[in-house]
């Protein structure tokens, strides 16, 4: 019997939590309720993102009481972006599950999500193509994910929620990306292995308020379209030719017009503070997309931690 515990494989379930201590518990038991209807051992990893509402004492106790619960605790809070992608790469699962703490992406999806990886599929993600949220935010999200998806350089999954297993395999190319600020769900497109889609329902928030504003929203937008495509560098390059060619165009019509017609053509004002107001924001608004793209190679070059750790908890 010993033996044939031992042969079980493990699956990693990385939970990424700020401020949910009010989602905990129930975030627990429902992941616990889940993997008891399946033959494989678990590891339970919160990665705390320096919470300040007694969350990090919360999962403190339930590693008490259940080995199989470990905590990771981040110096300062690392964003979003940052701190899931390090809890994957702290997993040591033959799979590895992430899902958010708040409970939007319910933990029962995992189900299908063992499934579809006992089917072969190295990489699994979930999709909401209907959503409890607010009717705005959710077309505007899908806006999105279609712009991202025809300007991209690889076809990407869209509506992504970015919860989702990916097989060890996965897991070790993301070790060796050394990505210091990566957009995870274009990677997982980049890598190239089939994907699996598992649609879903996202409920509405029951407890706690949401962490997502509009910087973080504009931060992993423009971080998916920097990351991910070069065409807005080139459409400005196209787009700054063929005005320069207009302007040049317009020019020499004025100076032909002026020439012929020296003493009755007047050539008023308005045009001349339409032209200049149109092509110095035009001048601007590719300035600040350059401006996107210098951010992201900054970053990039600066080659910081993901995550910096002041703690971790029942990890050997």
């Amino acid at each position: 019997m010993t033996n044939r515990v031992l042969e079980k494989k493990l699956i990693s379930i990385v939970t990424p939590c700020y401020n949910e201590v009010e989602n905990i518990d129930e975030l627990h038991q429902r992941i616990a309720d889940v993997m008891e209807t399946v033959c494989y051992n678990y590891e339970h990893i919160f990665i705390d993102n320096s919470s300040t509402d007694g969350s990090v004492n919360k999962i403190k106790g339930l590693a008490a009481r259940d080995k199989r619960v470990k905590l990771i605790v981040n110096a300062r809070n690392f964003g979003h972006i940052k701190s899931p992608y390090y809890g994957i790469l702290q997993s040591r699962g033959d799979a590895c599950i992430l899902i958010a703490s708040d409970l939007q992406d319910p933990p029962e999806m995992m189900l299908e999500f063992i499934k579809q990886w006992e089917a072969g599929y190295k990489t699994v993600l979930a999709v909401k193509p209907q959503s409890e949220e607010s009717s705005i935010m959710f077309m505007l999200r899908k806006a999105y994910y279609r712009f991202i998806s025809r300007i991209s350089e690889v076809p990407l999954v869209q509506n992504a929620t970015g919860a989702g297993l990916f097989d060890r395999v996965v897991v070790d190319i993301l070790r060796s990306i050394h990505d210091s600020y990566p957009y995870f769900r274009g990677l997982l497109c980049e890598i190239g292995f089939p994907i699996a889609l598992v649609p879903f329902k996202q409920p509405r928030r029951q407890r706690g308020i949401t962490k997502n504003n509009f910087y973080t929203l504009y931060d992993i937008a423009m971080l998916g379209i920097t990351n991910h495509s070069k065409l807005p560098l080139r459409l400005m390059a196209m787009s700054g030719f063929l005005l320069s060619l207009l302007s040049l165009l317009v020019a020499l019509a004025f100076l032909i017009a002026k020439l012929a017609y020296w003493d009755s053509f007047q050539l008023g004002t308005a045009p001349m503070l339409i032209g200049i107001f149109f092509f110095g924001a035009m001048q601007t608004f590719f300035i600040g997309v350059i401006g996107e793209y210098i951010a992201s190679i900054h970053t990039q070059v600066r080659n910081m931690p993901l995550v910096v750790e002041i703690e971790r908890v029942n990890f050997d």
